[in-house]
């Protein structure tokens, strides 16, 4: 079942974690924050609305870069349940697109419950304060075809961050599968 995120919370900080990488290396917040804001994704490996979106996002990701945005990628969900988002797996997915951003693993969800994060994939743009100022989806096209008349939220709205401290009034928030938490 397709789970949306809430709107924005204007002005939340940004949680601070720390996190090992499908790179072998361990990224705090400070790590990944960019100069002109940071955006932190929740993904997984085996979510059809994710796959649809990867190279789209990749694409973006890589434009924000380029903006001095700060860019990172959790994965929060149950491997017991979904073993296909385990660690190794989301080792060979990093590698196959080429992840420009580090590739999070949240093996306890305390991050994603930190960020309020409810499905894959959600979107928390932040400014250089590491404020809140966007949680939307990425484009209108959804896990279809990105086509010449696709919207670009997320690049539109980071690109107003950077260069504004604040994000977009209206927003439309992402959809995806609901983050597999685990059984208490």
């Amino acid at each position: 079942m397709a789970e949306r995120p809430p709107v924005c919370d204007f002005g939340t900080p940004a949680p601070d974690f720390t996190l090992p990488a499908t790179d072998g290396k361990t990224y705090s917040l400070a790590d990944v924050a960019g100069e002109k804001g940071t955006l932190i994704v929740f993904i997984c490996n085996h979510c059809p609305y994710v796959k649809a979106i990867l190279e789209r996002f990749i694409v973006v990701a890589q434009d924000l870069q380029n903006m001095h945005i700060g860019v990172a990628a959790i994965s929060s969900n149950d491997v017991t349940t979904h073993p296909d988002d385990s660690f190794e797996n989301m080792k060979a997915v990093a590698e196959e697109h080429g992840f420009p951003f580090p590739y999070l693993y949240d093996e306890s969800q305390e991050v994603a419950k930190a960020y309020g994060a409810v499905c894959t994939p959600d979107f928390f743009g932040y400014n250089a304060d590491l404020k809140l100022q966007y949680r939307g989806r990425l484009d209108d096209a959804g896990k279809n075809p990105a086509g010449p008349d696709t919207t670009t939220d997320l690049l539109d709205a980071m690109r107003q961050i950077a260069r504004t401290g604040e994000g977009p009034a209206e927003q439309v928030p992402s959809m995806g599968c609901g983050i597999k938490w685990k059984a208490a």
